[in-house]
């Protein structure tokens, strides 16, 4: 992984991929832990130069220092080490903020959600013992993989403290939409530190677009300019994308004990099986299962004693009182089906609410005809997968949520609304009378699937994706324009006979104003420019998309040339306006029109009527959605712009429509060839200034502000600090004046 290539992985979970806890003679055992993360991972840490950081699942008032030092011990042998947490802390952080907040919200349950001042401290006191945990074991290779909901303010703080540490973040549930997350009162605050990270990974698309949805809407940080979800975080890039998780495919392949199908087997006999199994939850739509299939055994009555739901639920958080409530209300539905519909020799529902060991859980794969899995959201579900690999002879349906991550790569599922309760029926319907032929057609593709993509390849895919941001970032260090660049540049200054700095206004000069009438020339930079201008040999152009009167009054006074309306109008200082490229504005009438429309069709947009184009400026609208009604105003321009021989025209949160005629490049090139330059400096922002870096000679110095695929050989995050380079070239023109 370039820099970090040969350091070590450091995982980082709430939990231990092993669980530490006191036997009937008090003395203190390790078990594996339960849980998918724990489960999928093991096989892969276990292999690597890794370590896993988590709590270890016992309070920190139950062990002595002694004991801590004993488990500090035991768990070095396996690579682990403990973060120990206080029983208020455990209450607060994982009972509290986790379970009772960011679950219930991240899964659209926003009715369940508590908002609670003191569980958020303890989320962010949590976080910090995490922190402090990790750094004191961090060396400076060290590649960090921080895992799920509860640890999203772990990444900006191990930034803040490690500064250049490679860091991963990977989430395991659903991301919601911004609508959703903007009811947390928080928001901002978790995901900027969210943006510590290098990577932020997500099992679906739709999860990653939500994430860049939200920091756009939350924090203003936009993914367009960068492309392929790169977000300009401060002087880094940070990527964010689907890594969908898999399995450990062998792992479910293998023969269940003999004994243990026969005992499944003799307990079901000849009927056909159902299988569910899921953590006791809300968002896993059990109720709305188990009514699905009392409904299936009304409308259906010949299934009745053919057919067996073996319904398997994982305990899950204990002593909160809406999962207490659930377990009581699942407990009063199985026995009222099994009241309504059972018989002597048949029981409809088989209900386990307890641990099942790995070899029973291997022989209900095996022997399920169906799989039911129908989650009201979902951020993947492997047992979909799990049910899929076990399978072996391909013989199962898999009937799944399209509220499950999973769902996007299982598409040959037999795919239902969870809250659409005849649908549900009639795939179990469909289920049980499939042709075994069927089944396999559609099972065999979707086991291929997760056999090439299992947990291994999913890590050792995430592990390089962070490796290659962390060289993306390298490289863009190159081309920021500062230390031995800027040495290079006034050298080149210095020793020139003929100037040109070709400059744009808004975004380079000047930050981008909310309200374009409101940007303003600071009178440093005013300054800065009439020094330039000052210079023997030097001339100081800027081009922009503004009208003459606007470039009369914005730099009125600082003895610039400039260039209206990205081209059409050249003024030498204290000379009069001229036309360099010929426009015609018949157009006009029509395509006003159409904007006008739009512009009242996106509020906080507006139109700007120019001499020779027509501007729509939606820096004060929302910019989600005005992309949208942008990407429908350019397909409702084409005929136009056919019939008038127009060009459009975008640039930071604007569409212009112009003569197609008019380009920036064309000015520019005319500029260029009023003298021979042995010094051009030009720097731009948006789509327009890409046209004049495009005829720029190989000795140019192009300098695009913000990150952004360009042709501008360099770049710098601000107009402030383009300000200080051209600070800097006027006061070595001062310097030398004075020798």
């Amino acid at each position: 992984m370039e820099k970090h290539a040969n350091g070590r992985l450091l995982i980082v979970s709430n939990r231990l991929p092993v669980s530490i806890g006191r036997g009937e003679d008090g003395t203190l055992d390790v078990t594996p832990s339960v849980g998918g993360l724990a489960t999928g991972l093991t096989s892969f840490y276990r292999t690597r130069d890794s370590v896993w950081v988590g709590w270890p699942g016992i309070v920190d008032e139950d062990c002595s220092s002694e004991e801590k030092e004993q488990i500090r011990a035991r768990l070095d042998e396996l690579n682990c080490i403990p973060v120990f947490l206080s029983r208020s802390d455990i209450e607060g952080f994982y009972n509290g903020f986790c379970n009772q907040t960011l679950w219930p919200l991240f899964h659209y349950f926003p009715q369940y959600a508590v908002y609670s001042d003191a569980a958020w401290a303890a989320y962010q006191r949590v976080s910090r013992s995490f922190c402090d945990v990790c750094v004191s074991v961090a060396t400076g290779s060290d590649v960090f993989w921080v895992h799920d909901y509860h640890l999203m303010l772990l990444p900006g703080l191990l930034r803040r403290r490690l500064g250049d540490a490679a860091i991963g973040f990977f989430l395991h549930i659903p991301f919601p939409s911004s609508e959703i997350l903007r009811l947390l009162p928080w928001r901002e605050e978790l995901l900027g530190e969210l943006l510590g990270a290098d990577l932020i990974g997500f099992h679906t698309y739709d999860y990653t677009r939500h994430f860049l949805t939200s920091v756009r809407r939350v924090l203003g940080i936009s993914s367009v300019a960068m492309g392929r979800s790169f977000l300009p975080v401060g002087r880094r890039i940070v990527r964010a994308d689907a890594f969908p998780m898999g399995i450990d495919f062998e792992r479910y392949v293998k023969e269940p004990p003999s004994e243990e199908l026969d005992r499944i087997q003799s307990l079901i006999k000849d009927r056909q099986m159902i299988l569910s199994i899921d953590r006791l939850d809300y968002s896993k739509g059990m109720l709305q299962r188990l009514a699905a299939y009392e409904e299936f055994l009304e409308r259906c009555p010949e299934y009745r004693g053919k057919v067996v739901f073996i319904l398997k639920a994982i305990a899950s958080r204990s002593g909160i009182a809406r999962y207490d409530q659930l377990k009581r209300r699942l407990d009063e539905q199985v026995g009222r089906v099994n009241g309504r519909f059972a018989t002597l020799d048949w029981t409809p529902v088989v209900y386990l609410f307890r641990f099942l060991p790995e070899e029973t859980l291997l022989a209900l794969y095996r022997l399920a005809d169906v799989a039911l899995l129908t989650p009201l959201r979902d951020g993947m579900n492997l047992i979909a997968k799990e049910f899929l690999a076990a399978k072996t002879d391909e013989s199962g349906v898999l009937i799944l949520s399209e509220m499950a991550g999973a769902e996007q790569e299982l598409r040959e599922a037999l795919i239902v609304n969870p809250n659409d309760r005849l649908q549900i029926v009639e795939a179990i319907a469909q289920a049980l009378d499939m042709s075994v032929e069927e089944r396999r057609l559609r099972n065999r593709p979707m086991r291929e699937r997760v056999k090439r993509f299992g947990v291994v390849r999913w890590a050792e895919e995430f592990t390089a994706a962070i490796g290659r941001v962390r060289s993306f970032q390298e490289e863009l260090e190159t081309q920021r324009f500062s230390g031995r660049l800027r040495i290079d540049l006034v050298q080149r200054f210095e020793q020139a006979h003929d100037r040109l700095f070709l400059l744009d206004f808004d975004g380079t000069l000047v930050p981008i104003a909310d309200d374009p009438d409101q940007a303003a020339l600071p009178s440093e930079t005013r300054d800065t420019l009439l020094r330039l201008v000052r210079a023997p040999s030097t001339r100081v152009v800027v081009l922009s998309g503004r009208t003459r009167e606007e470039l009369d009054a914005l730099l009125k006074g600082s003895g610039v040339d400039c260039v209206a309306e990205h081209g059409i109008w050249y003024r030498k200082s204290n000379e009069e306006w001229r036309m360099i490229q010929s426009a015609t504005a018949e157009w006009k009438s029509d395509v006003r029109s159409l904007l006008e429309w739009y512009v009242d069709r996106t509020p906080g947009s507006r139109l700007v009527d120019k001499e020779y184009s027509l501007f729509w400026d939606y820096r004060q609208a929302d910019e989600v959605f005005a992309q949208v009604r942008q990407g429908e105003l350019k397909e409702d321009l084409l005929p136009l712009l056919q019939s008038y021989a127009l060009r459009v025209l975008e640039g930071s949160r604007f569409l212009e429509v112009q003569s197609g005629n008019i380009s920036q490049g064309e000015a520019t090139r005319q500029l260029l060839g009023e003298r021979d330059w042995d010094f051009v400096l030009a720097a731009g922002d948006d789509a327009s200034d890409e046209e004049m870096f495009h005829v720029l000679p190989d000795h140019a110095f192009a300098i695009r502000v913000g990150r952004v695929l360009s042709r501008a050989q360099y770049f710098v995050d601000s107009p402030s600090i383009l300000i200080d380079v051209l600070c800097q070239l006027a006061a070595t023109c001062a310097s030398n004046t004075a020798r």
